[in-house]
């Protein structure tokens, strides 16, 4: 008869803790562990690999901004109270007293000068608004002008790019939030862009705001919004986003021993955490002093909102600052259809242009995929030099965005510069058109000299300022090869070559047909690859040959 043997199930040998301290440590730990498994994902994460770069640490500046908003919003939230329910003010504030106004407004006020501690809140809270979308937007254009976005990271994209909308729209719920006059100039703006939706729009326009605006419902359903459902999202968004950076590791710049198999870094545990936290403190430190000496938002300047006011000069926020210069830019345009008018001079500029240049964004690792035909998976970073069209792209984006966010500002530039507005809107309409396309050209342009120069220095080595002279006479500047690390690093990229049609006709003689799709697709393949948009790397024979002819000339 025989038996078998289970082998006994192995464990980490821990050492016995000396002091009854780490007893009490260590039996917290094991009773967690059973419960939560601890042990298993800490061995599988703590020692995960991240590169070290300054250009990572935007997204970090983001996240922290984030977790500041959250903490501050938080303590905001208990003194804040969303009514429109109009109170005599009686509060600190001398100027105001006596003056009729919203409980959302005096609760403001009440923050700002009664609640010990609340004005630096209020300002941390709104700075760390302005530095978290700023961050996105850095972030996610230090992405996309490094390729990081391509596969498996689309759906991580993504995951961002929603993270940018929703910041966006909670930053504005948050700027309206007071009920002072500069946030109800900006929903009175709003309003308007929600009637020029056909059909809709007065539907949607009597849900937000309880009836006619400015109504009676308005500030209690978007503090909801603000304080609930927004940053619920974007609370569950940011940790998918954070997932799939630990499932699909880190992106890395190339270099000597990165491939697209390895992480070149430091461990999360303990260098890299040590780091971050360290660097949360800073973001949080710079956010204080700057509440601390640059006053924002001062509501009781402003005054309590009023439908027949409206504040000379506002402003909004500066994320929102591309939808105010589209307004003014776009000409009057409306026409009748249907019996019914369409205000297509806020319809276009407020809805369609910016669904336009931000869905555009979105879709891009999508558009680039299909041009490409590069469906394999990327970890190592192009260098933007080294990808002329799409940094033109993306340079030619933010030149747009520039000029719908400076002509935001018309009205105070032609008061400051003393121009007149008319030539102001007239020079940024067209310059909107022009300029995009100039930065793609200037861009480009600079791509391939930057990539020329890099050529040239593989070739012939790095300029040491030091002049030679020949026995004939002649004069030459010594040049010093580069390392071959850095020249590995400026050879390693990959050069797509562009995509064809093929013959005209298959192995029969007989016409091939070839969808208007795929003819679209080569064309948009040849600009990106072709001769015209990158520079030919350094192979190995030509590298062979400078070398010897530079010993020949005694110059290199």
């Amino acid at each position: 008869m025989s038996t078998t043997t289970t082998p006994p199930e192995t464990t980490p040998v821990v050492p016995e803790p000396k002091t009854r301290l780490g007893k009490a440590s260590l039996a917290s730990a094991d009773y967690a562990d059973s419960r939560l498994g601890i042990y298993g994902v800490a061995r599988a994460n703590v020692r995960k690999v991240f590169p070290d770069h300054w250009s990572f640490m935007l997204g970090e500046i983001a996240l922290y901004s984030f977790i500041i908003l959250l903490l501050s919003g938080v303590f905001l939230t208990l003194f804040f109270k969303p009514s429109m329910v109009e109170v005599v003010y009686d509060g600190s504030y001398t100027p105001l007293q006596g003056i009729m106004m919203s409980e959302a407004y005096a609760s403001t006020l009440e923050i700002s000068f009664d609640v010990r501690g609340g004005l630096l809140i209020r300002q941390i809270h709104h700075w760390a608004a302005l530095i978290f979308v700023a961050a996105l937007f850095v972030h996610m254009f230090r992405i996309f002008f490094t390729g990081a976005f391509r596969k498996p990271r689309e759906i991580n994209w993504l995951f961002g790019f929603l993270l940018l909308i929703l910041a966006m729209v909670n930053g504005f719920t948050g700027y309206s939030l007071p009920d002072d006059l500069l946030s109800g100039t900006g929903l009175r703006i709003a309003e308007g862009v929600i009637l020029a939706i056909p059909l809709v729009g007065t539907y949607i326009l009597f849900f937000l705001f309880g009836g006619e605006f400015p109504g009676h419902d308005f500030i209690p359903r978007i503090f909801t919004i603000h304080v609930l459902l927004v940053p619920a999202i974007m609370v569950g968004l940011l940790v998918l986003h954070l997932m799939l950076v630990f499932y699909h590791k880190h992106t890395q710049w190339g270099g000597p021993g990165r491939t697209e198999k390895n992480v070149v870094g430091l461990p999360l545990v303990p260098v890299y955490t040590a780091k971050a936290g360290g660097f949360f403190f800073l973001v949080f430190g710079v956010l204080v002093v700057l509440s601390g000496v640059a006053t924002i938002n001062p509501i009781w300047a402003y005054g309590p909102y009023a439908p027949d006011q409206i504040t000379a000069g506002s402003q909004p926020d500066w994320y929102i600052g591309f939808l105010e210069g589209s307004l003014r830019l776009m000409p009057n345009w409306e026409i009748v259809a249907f019996g019914h008018n369409l205000t297509l001079n806020v319809l276009v500029p407020s809805l369609v242009l910016p669904g336009i240049m931000f869905m555009f964004i979105a879709a891009y690792p999508f558009i680039e995929q299909w041009i490409t035909g590069d469906k394999r998976e990327h970890h190592i970073l192009d260098r933007p030099r080294n990808m002329p069209v799409r940094t033109g792209i993306g340079v030619a984006w933010i030149t747009a965005y520039g000029v719908l966010w400076v002509a935001g500002g018309n009205d105070i530039l032609a008061d400051q510069f003393d121009l007149s507005i008319n030539a102001i809107t007239w020079t940024l309409r067209f310059g909107f058109f022009i300029l995009p396309v100039v930065a793609f050209i200037v861009t480009k342009r600079i791509a391939m000299g930057l990539q020329r120069r890099d050529r040239d220095k593989v070739l012939h080595g790095r300029e040491t300022g030091i002049i030679r002279r020949s026995p004939d006479g002649e004069y030459s500047e010594v040049h010093e090869q580069l390392p071959q690390a850095k020249r590995w690093e400026l050879t390693q990229h990959e050069q797509p070559q562009p995509l064809q049609l093929g013959p005209a006709v298959d192995e029969r003689g007989v016409a091939r047909k070839v969808s208007g799709g795929q003819r679209l697709r080569a064309r948009l393949s040849r600009w990106y690859f072709s001769e015209a948009s990158q520079v030919p790397k350094v192979t190995t024979e030509e590298y062979r040959r400078a070398l010897e002819h530079g010993h020949g000339e005694g110059g290199h």
